[in-house]
């Protein structure tokens, strides 16, 4: 199982290297993260790891999420995330996963939601240029012609088009760790990541993809 956390986006600063060179980071609040439910190809149907972040007030919450916690034996959390195994896993019920699994000069992938921009025109959403500023074009910040004439007589699917920007599910991949504070729970990752401060995020260890391999 590649090692997984779920953080907060805390934000941007800067941070110098062993080199005395100026590093743009930003600090992910990861975990502590208790392990909530260990699933089993011969129970669930497949191996998986879930577990949870952000502790949560019991009121909050429903009698059958209640119950799913004292299973487990952990205090009540807000997030829970499961993460697929290959069945070979050495964790328990109760486990606590924290930022230590992680250490500096370590390549990750964070997940995260962008940030939502609203109904946005094509100049905005796409870059398009545009037509002429002057007087009377009648075409400024349009898209221009989208349709067809008598064949095929619709419009082209995947068309770039005004619509809603942002607000989607990303990954970043092969970040580097700068630094890691584990007295509390924080991770300096070089670079920016998807979202907003305070936003949700899963800090993984770094797939490698078909590309990367060959």
């Amino acid at each position: 199982m590649n090692v997984a956390l779920l953080g907060k986006k805390i934000g941007m600063t800067q941070v110098f290297d062993d080199n005395n060179r100026l590093v743009p980071v930003t600090v992910i609040e990861a975990g502590p993260c208790p392990v909530t439910q260990i699933k089993s190809s011969e129970k669930d149907g497949y191996n998986a790891v879930q577990i949870g972040f952000r502790p949560q007030k019991e009121h909050r919450l429903s009698k059958a999420a209640l119950g799913h916690f004292k299973k487990a034996g952990v205090e009540p959390v807000a997030e829970l995330q499961e993460f697929r195994t290959n069945g070979d896993v050495e964790l328990n019920l109760g486990d606590v996963l924290t930022v230590e699994k992680f250490e500096a000069g370590q390549k990750i992938d964070v997940i995260g939601t962008s940030k939502g921009r609203g109904f946005q025109g094509v100049v905005k959403r796409y870059g398009f240029a545009g037509g002429p500023a002057s007087h009377g074009s009648m075409f400024h910040r349009r898209g221009g012609s989208y349709g067809m004439c008598q064949w095929p007589g619709h419009v082209i699917k995947g068309k770039k088009m005004p619509g809603h920007m942002g607000d989607v599910r990303r990954t970043v991949q092969n970040l580097e760790i700068v630094k890691v504070i584990a007295e509390k729970n924080l991770i300096l990752v070089k670079g920016s990541i998807p979202g907003s401060r305070g936003s949700l995020v899963t800090v993984r260890t770094a797939v490698k993809t078909k590309k990367a391999q060959a």
